[in-house]
């Protein structure tokens, strides 16, 4: 693949205002393609343009309804792969079921791996998505899967606050690998939140390593749900000295209550992406900022349709 008007670039209903900017950077118009629900719910899907030869990219993040739209996803590979597309790439900005990456007790599925096999079981042929939950999930696939960073758009906002005595905290010991990266690439110091989880959704703020006094710090995650981690580490940041205390993520998850509990917060400005669409509590929101990866997103296509690297978006 060489020539970029090979490429076709087609949109599920979950992506909201992204996959408009991404086709917008790369300066071509999204493909032609109807979505549509029978009576009963299920998915009507129809590919409404030529793809025979073509690289595909189908665009489909994990937000709210997240089952519906992954099954629309499944069905998007199956029609491109009969319509004899030569490859289809899954851009999957917020990929779900992340967060289930282990056995953490008996008798529980990995169901981040399921969604893996899936998806290549539908007929993709390489995943592009951003900040997976855990590196390691690359590992669940057979196909090529290049994971993006947020790290470069959230710097270069947080550079702009003019922080002083910049510190970056991870939320809990899982976190320590992308802060450490984050803290270096920022000139910051090091700290961890010691949380443990009692149970899904819920946390608890045991002890914070590392030295926070008088510093600004920026409570760096993958993502944020319902906000109750966000909140027990600022308190707990606060506790220590902390000055202004921010929190930058990638995917803004936002579930339940999470903007309100956020309002109400020791944080001064939560910082995230638009890897999910946004509803109009966030939107309205005054410590919420919300920055675009579309750039990011839509270099990584031009380069993969190329053939050139993605890695060195991020050396």
């Amino acid at each position: 693949m060489t020539e970029e008007n090979m490429m076709k670039v087609f949109a599920g209903s979950s992506t909201g205002d992204l996959a408009k900017k991404i086709t917008d950077f790369l300066k071509i118009d999204s493909g032609i393609c109807v979505l549509d629900k029978f009576s009963d719910g299920e998915i009507h899907f129809y590919v409404d343009e030529n793809v025979r030869g073509e690289d595909v990219f189908a665009i489909q993040t994990g937000s709210y309804e997240v089952n519906f739209h992954m099954m629309e996803l499944f069905l998007m590979i199956d029609a491109f792969k009969r319509a004899s597309a030569e490859r289809i790439t899954a851009v999957i900005p917020y990929y779900c079921y992340a967060r289930q990456d282990w056995k953490d007790r008996p008798r529980v599925p990995i169901s981040a791996r399921l969604i893996a096999e899936l998806l290549e079981a539908a007929g993709a042929d390489r995943v592009l998505t951003m900040d997976l939950h855990s590196p390691q999930i690359q590992g669940f696939f057979s196909i090529p899967v290049d994971n993006l960073s947020a790290a470069p758009v959230l710097a270069d906002h947080i550079r702009l606050l003019d922080l002083k005595n910049l510190a970056i905290v991870s939320p809990d010991a899982g976190g320590v690998g992308r802060a450490r990266f984050f803290a270096k690439k920022m000139g910051a110091e090091l700290a961890i939140i010691d949380k443990r989880r009692p149970s899904p959704n819920v946390a608890k703020v045991y002890n914070v390593i590392g030295e926070v006094s008088n510093r600004d710090v920026v409570i760096l995650d993958d993502m944020v749900d319902t906000g109750g981690t966000l909140v027990e580490g600022a308190e707990a940041l606060r506790k220590e000295g902390a000055l202004r205390i921010f929190a930058a993520c990638s995917h803004g998850v936002l579930s339940g209550q999470a903007v309100e509990i956020i309002e109400k917060s020791k944080l001064e400005k939560l910082i995230i992406t638009d890897t999910i669409p946004l509803n109009n509590k966030v939107k309205s929101s005054q410590k919420i900022t919300v920055l675009s990866v579309a750039p990011l997103f839509g270099e990584a296509i031009r380069r993969i349709n190329k053939g050139y690297s993605v890695s060195s978006l991020f050396i």
